[in-house]
Formats: structure tokens, sequence, C-alpha cells
């Protein structure tokens, strides 16, 4: 620990208290207190507050007075980034660096350990709890009983219990119906289970399946499925009421007192029910959650009339529908199959039923009420699909083992018991039921009446209130459940025009506003009163969440990521990937073209999250398998040998940064996209400990800038004490692996002649580096230069000091004094600096390929000819020859050309290339290299490196002279690019090499300047690292 001595408390208030700041600290130390800790018992009051942590310093410190903290729940509170500092906890910077008194620097507010609902965090003045200002109400939470069990079987279990499983067990027979039920149950098993991973693998906030399947696979899929979730939930209201409207109906037409008409009236019964359930949601979770046992408990009491009914002697009226109480031989009978009809299948019957094993999300997507949904979920979820299965198998058992298949229901089809003719179990019971059995014209019995377990039970209408509250706590729960998910969707932002919905009103911060959509969304489907072809689309997109969680558990398990830590362990991933799996298999078992929508759906909403690229970082799996793929792609191609073929031109780019020269990352960032690797590389010279904050604070940014220029490419930085080492550190460490940087891309010097001498060293210095670590060098002039960072500043400051521009090579530049921003320079800047972004037109683009190079010169402009930009341009190659062989050395060339297969058919031969250059540029080369010559006269060696002592860059007679045939060659050069290049949308020729140590810096520069100079078009000057980057050989 970074501990500090401290002496004898002095018993002033501020330092009796037992916290500490770092100005505290820092007195401490100053006022030259000794180096023994204080008594026992000195400085240990818990009252006071501090700017480090929420404990006391001695709790805190183990007794020690040190600015270091122990480890403490807030201090990982609301932390997302790698990045964050915990709040509460000192900074790197605070521990290792000279302390400094700044009484403001780590005063963060501590965030309350007991917030856990997922609403916003309190402002500083709710924080502090000021006086007189009257606390929050607490929130209603609820555990795991009534916030989730209760909640999910009711969800489960619906209208299908009571009116359809007695037909699935007749049809099915026992047996198959209990396949069939734990089939269902696997899936939402292996579902809740994976509910149950996620859950716990973090503080769940609000937003139920939305916010687990967006936090675990990212905002895409998280959006898409959050939105049909809500809206499926929307609509399932209507779908649960209008089943309680047909139920009430029908006891409405059986005693004939419709209110209107039978379609009417189930709209009058749905829009004035849905009313009643909006009534109950808008006066509080409380008020729901108890509305909601009420319903509980009249499902219980209807079940055990039910059991209660099925051990009562049978009366001859419920004997003549079929109702024997148990009988082994019903049993047996009942055990085997007897399909009947269009739906009398195994896979039939199997769509019919596994609806009613869905609803198992209704706990999870009131998350945000949930005292602790870490415990909560898990719990909750997997002990409600236990007891639904449990009453399901009963139910299916018990009725199987009681009433008979078929029964006419009629008191006078009752004979002696073994009549002649008379055929079937009932029978052999006094019943004969033959006639309409063979027939198939009995109104009763399991295959026949829906109504069975009514018939069963002790007292009829207590079945009927079953079903009353079956649907109306299901559609209860839907409309509670949408709001919620469709809240925590808009808080997100993920999609336009719903930010409206997402505010919250109250403790609980209730969806009010989204309360009304679904009550709005749902009476307009109650409105239509048919809905049986809606109602497929809406399993499939429950179907959708679940296929969604179990994938969402089996990413999240399989990207091994460290923060894949959920506390729930009964969970397996390849279990989880056969949940997903099943689940679509069961959306197309159901409705083939209904789960086609559903896809459709969910792909389109996708598309639209993946073009919009939402500013939102949840630390998804999709996230860590991105780098795992990138990872293992990496490792994987360090083993692969380099060839040829795959060459790709890997560019390193002294940008600086990235949006003072964009021209330059337009130019590079257009031939590697898509393509290869693009390093945006940039020095910051001087003391490290005053850049490195610098570094961190513009990373960030800098590569934003890329992004959203849309350049796919990386930024790096290094701090160095002067550029060329800068460079060097960037040379050998950029990369990892085979994907390194080959080529080192700059933009040319265009203030050599005014630059100190040791810039312009450096800068040569920098080529002669790049070529000794064997990279290739691009090296780019514009008339307009690539520096636009005089535009961006006169954006702020008209008048302001121009820079020196030493940072055409990669760093930030030193202001000059006394030059005011010329507006027609600056507009010719900033157009040039967008040059790279616009359509070419039916330029051309010229390759100068005056020396082989290995056909670095002749690729680069190859990939830009690829590109959409750059289509239209004509490529024209020109080549150095003779004049009296121009024909065969052309044919030669277009032969060479051809085989590399690079689509370049115009040729030009230069044959005069070594005329003698005019004498006024003749002339204009000398008067630049004039201020840098030594003047010595042809003088020895020894002199010549005396008189150049301290000043490298100068030029000896004998060096001129001896390089005057290539100081000529680039003038002739020059003139040649005029002549026929003037008009050209890019010109790339190789770049010129200067022995190192016989060549000074500036009769290197004078060549690329007298070579350059004058050209409208941009100018690329390459040179290889003289080995090949084109083969015509297939292997």
């Amino acid at each position: 620990m970074a501990e500090l001595p401290v002496a004898e408390l002095p018993a002033t208030p501020a330092r009796c208290s037992g916290r500490f700041t770092i100005s505290t600290l820092l007195g401490m130390e100053e006022g030259g207190w000794g180096p023994y800790a204080p008594s026992e018992g000195a400085g240990c009051d818990s009252t006071h507050p501090t700017h480090l942590s929420g404990s006391t310093l001695c709790t805190r410190t183990f007794g020690y007075n040190t600015v270091d903290v122990v480890p403490a729940y807030e201090h990982y509170a609301n932390s997302k980034g790698v990045g964050d500092a915990g709040k509460g906890r000192p900074s790197l910077a605070d521990l290792h660096s000279i302390l400094k008194p700044d009484p403001g620097h780590l005063h963060v507010p501590v965030s309350d350990p007991q917030r856990s609902n997922g609403l916003p965090e309190p402002g500083p003045e709710e924080a502090a709890g000021e006086p007189g200002r009257a606390p929050a109400p607490e929130p209603v939470r609820f555990g795991w009983v009534k916030g989730v069990m209760i909640r999910c079987m009711l969800n489960i279990w619906g209208v299908i219990l009571y009116l359809r499983l007695p037909w699935i067990t007749a049809q099915a027979g026992i047996a198959l119906t209990w396949l069939i039920i734990l089939m269902s149950v696997t899936v939402t098993t292996i579902t809740g289970l994976s509910i149950s991973a996620i859950s716990t693998n973090g503080k769940v906030k609000s937003g139920g399946t939305y916010f687990l399947i967006s936090r675990s696979l990212g905002p895409e899929l998280g959006g898409s499925i959050g939105l049909i979730f809500a809206f499926a939930n929307a609509v399932a209201v209507a779908m649960h009421t209008v089943g309680f409207a047909e139920t009430v109906r029908d006891l409405l037409q059986e005693h004939n007192s419709l209110i209107v008409d039978p379609t009417n009236d189930i709209r009058i019964i749905g829009v004035v029910t849905v009313t009643v359930l909006l009534g109950i949601s808008l006066a509080g979770m409380e008020w729901e959650a108890k509305a909601q046992i009420l319903f509980f408990l009249v499902i219980l009491v209807s079940f055990i009339n039910y059991l209660v009914g099925t051990v009562i002697p049978a009366t001859a009226e419920k004997q003549a529908k079929g109702f024997f109480s148990y009988r082994a031989d019903i049993f047996a009978q009942n055990f085997v199959p007897s399909w009947r009809g269009p739906e009398g299948s195994f896979f039939g019957l199997f769509s019919i039923f596994f609806p009613s094993a869905t609803g198992i999300l209704a706990g999870a997507n009131i998350s945000g009420d949930l005292k602790d949904p870490a415990v909560a979920i898990p719990k909750g979820t997997l002990m409600a699909i236990f007891w639904t299965t449990v009453s399901y198998l009963v139910l299916s058992a018990t009725i199987g083992a009681c009433v008979v298949r078929d029964a006419s229901g009629s008191l006078n089809d009752s004979v002696p018991v073994g009549s002649l003719g008379c055929e079937g179990l009932a029978c052999g019971y006094g019943w004969n039921f033959t006639a309409c059995a063979q027939r198939q014209s009995c109104r009763y019995g399991l295959s026949n009446y829906y109504q069975s377990m009514s018939m069963v039970s002790g007292f009829g209408p207590l079945i009927t209130a079953g079903i009353f509250g079956a649907t109306l706590s299901s559609a209860l729960a839907c409309l509670v459940s949408a709001p919620k998910v469709f809240q925590c969707l808009c808080r997100d932002q993920l999609y336009p025009l719903i930010g409206f919905f997402g505010k919250g009103y109250g403790r609980n911060s209730e969806p009010i506003r989204g309360y009304m959509l679904t009550y709005v969304i749902a009476i307009g489907f109650i409105l239509i009163a048919e809905l049986n072809a809606i109602a497929p689309i809406i399993s499939n997109f429950f179907l959708c969440s679940y296929a969604l969680i179990n994938f969402s558990c089996f990413h999240a398990s399989i990207t091994n990521s460290p923060g894949w830590r959920p506390s729930f362990r009964y969970y397996s991933k390849w279990a989880a990937l056969f949940g997903a799996t099943v689940s679509v298999v069961i959306m197309f078992l159901l409705t083939w073209w209904a789960a086609l929508i559903a896809f459709g759906i969910v792909i389109f909403l996708l598309g639209y999250v993946l073009y919009k690229k939402p500013d939102v970082n949840w630390g998804s799996s999709m996230q860590a398998s991105s780098y795992n793929m990138a990872l293992n792609y990496s490792v994987g191609l360090s083993e692969v040998d380099e060839h040829i073929k795959n060459y790709r031109p890997q560019c390193l780019v002294l940008t600086g940064p990235p949006n003072f020269r964009p021209a330059l990352v337009d130019f590079v960032g257009t031939f590697t996209k898509n393509l290869s690797l693009m390093l945006c590389g940039n020095v910051l010279i001087g003391p490290r400990k005053q850049k490195m904050p610098e570094s961190r604070l513009m990373a960030d940014g800098h590569t934003k800038w890329l992004v959203k220029r849309k350049i796919k490419a990386f930024y790096t930085d290094v701090v160095a004490e002067d550029l060329r080492s800068g460079v060097q550190m960037l040379i050998q460490a950029a990369g990892l692996g085979k994907m390194r940087p080959n080529i080192l891309v700059l933009g040319y010097k265009r203030n050599w002649l005014t630059a100190s001498p040791q810039s312009l060293e450096d800068y040569v210095g920098i080529l002669h580096d790049a070529f000794d670590f064997k990279y290739g060098v691009c090296l780019m002039r514009m008339k307009e230069g690539l520096n636009v960072s005089r535009v961006m500043q006169a954006h702020v400051n008209p008048i302001f000091e121009a820079a020196e521009h030493p940072e055409e090579n990669g760093t930030r530049g030193r202001a000059a004094l006394g030059t005011a921003a010329d507006p027609i320079a600056l507009a010719g800047e900033q157009q040039a600096s967008t040059i790279f972004q616009s359509e070419q037109g039916k330029k051309t683009i010229d390759i100068y390929w005056l020396f082989d190079d290995g056909g670095l010169t002749l690729l680069i402009p190859y990939l830009l000819g690829r590109k959409k930009r750059w289509g239209k341009c004509k490529i024209r190659v020109f080549v150095g020859g003779q004049i009296n062989r121009m024909d065969e050395e052309r044919k030669a060339i277009v032969s060479l050309l051809s085989k590399f297969r690079l689509g370049f058919h115009e040729v030009h031969i230069l044959p005069d290339i070594n005329q003698k250059p005019r004498p006024e540029h003749i002339k204009r080369f000398d008067d630049l290299i004039a201020p840098f010559r030594l003047n010595d006269g042809f003088k020895d060696e020894a002199t010549v490196n005396e008189m150049r002592q301290g000043c490298p860059w100068k030029i000896s007679d004998e060096e001129v002279d001896k390089n005057r045939a290539k100081s000529l060659r680039q003038v002739r050069l020059n003139e040649i690019l005029l002549d026929y290049s003037r008009d050209a949308a890019l010109i790339a020729i190789t770049l010129p090499i200067g022995r190192k140590g016989r060549c000074p810096s500036s009769l290197y520069m004078a060549w690329l300047e007298t070579l350059s100079q004058d050209l409208r078009p941009p100018i690329v000057l390459t040179r290889g690292n003289q080995e090949n980057v084109l083969t015509f050989y297939c292997q």
C-alpha cells in the first residue's frame, strides 16, 4: 500500500476526524510530521465524509494513514469500460505520481449499494440527502414467490389446461400426452436454465427479456427481439382478453342473454375487460400483484375442485357423459392413442399444446421490480416450470383414468351389464354408447366434449372461474410485461421516434405512456375480434425470444470471456444450443409461414440497427466473439508462410493526428480498405510525463474520427524525444505477427528549405531507417499541401500563428510568429483535403515505372483503379527507353504487364529521358542547393569533413559533381511530367534513392523538390524494398 507516515494528530477538528483527503495527507507530509503512526484509537471517528471512500479511515486502511483504500462495493458500481475508475478509488497517478494539492480531484459521489432497480442515478442533491428535502419513497419490490413464481405459473396456465388438455389426452393417450408435455417442458426448462445463467451474470435492471438478450448478445439482436417481444405481449393482451370474452359470450348464449350479437358481444366485453385491467396496472405494481394472487387462488381452488370431483362417486348424469370415477380398464384404454380428425397426429397435438408451456418469461419481464433479480428469476422460474408440469401430468393422468372417449349424454342409454350388442368399456358399467360411437356422433366423452373438466369437477362453476382466472391473469401479465420491456428499449434509443414512451412515473418508474400504447394496441386487436390469423405469429415471436435466450447463454459460454461468471452453475452450453435449435424447429412445426414472417421481421430490425450503429457499449458476447475470432485468425496467420500471390500493401502512415492530414488518410484508406492493414502513426514529441496524458486523452477521439470518415484503420501513437526516434519505434513495434506494416507512407516536407537543419536531417533519416528495416516507402506531395491544421484553426480564429509544419512527417508542429491566414490558400487546402473522396472522372493515372522496385509502383495504382471512385480513370504506364529500340522495348513491357494481369494496355516509351534539361531549369536547381553548399573548392576529404563538422547536411563540391547526372535526371523528369501528366488525376513515379552516407539530406530533398515541383495533380513517389510483390506464376 502507498503509505504516508503520520505522527501525532493535531487537536483541530479537521484532522481529528479520521477522514483524510489528498490535501490533508499532503499537509501531513509537508508539515514535517514524524514517521510514526498515531496512538491506538486516534482518528477513528466515522462521522465525517471523505473524498476517497465512504468508509472510515481505519476501516479503509487497516489503521494506516494512506491514500490507498480497501475493496468496497461502491468502487465497482456502475463501471462499464475497462478504463473506468471506480467511485472513491484513487487513480494510479494518485498512488504512483507526486501528490499535488487538489481538494476536488477525487471527490466523486459514492453510489448507493442498495440502488439496484435500474433507474437513473440520483443527482448530487438527492444523493447528499439535503436537510429539509423529503426522502424519495421506496419503490415496491417483490420476492421470488410473489414476483416470479406465481406470475410465471399464472402465465403458463391458460385455457388449454381446462379446455384442450383432456381432448389431447383422448387423442394421444396418456403415454404420448406425457411425452408431449415433457418435450415441451424440456424446451422451457432449458430456456429457464439459460435465463438463470444470464440473469446471475451481473446486476439485472429493468427491461426483462430485452435487457437480458441485448446485454448478452448486443444491441443488434437485442433491439430487434425487444421490439417484437413488446409488440407480441401487447397483442397477447388482446388474445387472452378475447379468450375470456368468448367464454363469457358462451355463458350468455346458454342463457339467451346476448347483449347485441355474438361478435359484437366479444368486442364489448373485451374492451370493458382490458380497461379494467389497465386500471389495475395504473394503480401500481402492488395492486397488480394483489390481483395476480387473487387469480392464483381462484385457479388453485378450481384445480382442487376438479381433484375432489374425480373421487366423488359418479351420478347417473355424469355416467351418461362418460365419467365413471377411477377405473383401471379406462386408464388402460386411454393409455394408448386414438387419432381422430385432421389434427389427429403427434406433432399436430404437440403444436396445439406447446403454447400452454410458454409464459416462463413473465417473471423476468418485471426484473426492475424484483428485490434481487439474480435470486428471484432462477428460483421462481424453475419452480414455476416444475409445479405447472406436475399439474399438467396429474390432470392428464387423472382425467384419462376417469372418463371414456365416447359418451352420448343420454340417460336412456343405460343397459343391464353384459347386454348383447353392446361394445366398449361403458357396457361393463351399464351404459351402451355403441350407436353414437360407430357413427362418431357422440357429444360427450374425452374425445368430443371440451368441458370434460367442468363435468368431472365437484362444482362446475368453479372451473369456469378458473378459466376466467387463467385468461385474465395472463392478460394482466402481458399488459405489465409489454410496457416494461418497451420502456427499457425506448431509453436505449436504438430506434427513432419511440423515446417519448421511455419516461417513468412514480416510485417504481411506471411506464404510464407505455401502458396507454399497449392499451391502444390491445383495443385495436380486440375490435378485430378474429385473432386466429395473428395468433401463430405471436407464438413464433415468443419462440424467437426463447431461441435467442438459449443462444445468448451458449454464445457467452463458448466465447470464454472472463466476464462470463454466472453464479447459477446448473446450465450447459450445449443444452442451451440444443434449446435454441429446438425452438427454431418448433417455430416451423407450429406454422411455417408464421416462422418465416417472424424471421423476416427480426432480420429487418437487425439490419436497421446494424446500419445505424448505435453508440452503446454493453460488453456483449458478440464483442468477446470478435476478439476470439481476431485472436485465433491472427495466431493462425503466423503459421502461414508468405507467398507473393498473397502479398498485401500493409501501410504505416505517418499522419500525426489523422484529422490533420485527411487527404493522406483518404488516399491510403482507398486502396487498403477491405484489403490490408492501415496504421495511422503519431509521434508525440516531448517529455513522457507531459505527453502520456495527452496520448490517452486523444487516442479515442482519433479512432472515432477514422470511423466517422469510414476509414478502416488503426491509430497508434508513441511518445519520444524527437521525431526520428519515435518513427523508429513505430517501424519496429507496430503490428502483430504477420499483420505488420511493410510500407511506410508519409507526406512530403514542404518547408524543408526554411526548417531547422536537424529536422531536415531527421526527415531524410526516416527514409533511410525505413529502407534499413526493409520497408517500402510511399511519399505523397500535393500542390496545396497535406496538413490542414491551419484550416482547422482558422475556423476557430481567423488570425492565428502559422505552423512550421515539421508535422508533415508525423508529429505536431510548433507555431511560428506573425503569419496571418490567407483565405484563398485556406480554401484551397480545404478543397484538397477531400480530393480523394470525390469521383475522379475520366482522367488518367500516370505511372512512371522508371526503375524496377519489385512492382510496388505498379501495384498501388492498380489497387486504386479497382475502386469505384477511380474506376473511370485510364491507367498509362511510362518507361524509359532508347529512341532506336522503342518498338521492341514497348512490346517487352506490354508482354510483361500482360503476364502480371494488371489490365494496363497503354504503354509509352520515353526516349528523351536522358536529354539535357533546359538551362533555366538547371539554374533553378543550382539556386535551390546553393544555400546548402560548402563551396570547399574540391579540397581533400579530411578538410571537407572538418568543414562539415556539426552540419552534415551541407553539400561539398565533389558531391555535387559526382551526383550531377542524377540531379539533371530529376530536372529532366520534372519537365517530362509537366509535358505528359499536367491533367492527370494522379502521378505515380519511382522514388529516387540517395545512398546513405554519400548523399547529404539537403541534396536529396533538392532532388525530390525538383522532381515534383509545379505539378497540379497529386504525385506519389513509391519505392518497394526491391523484393517482388507481383508474380505471373500460379504457384
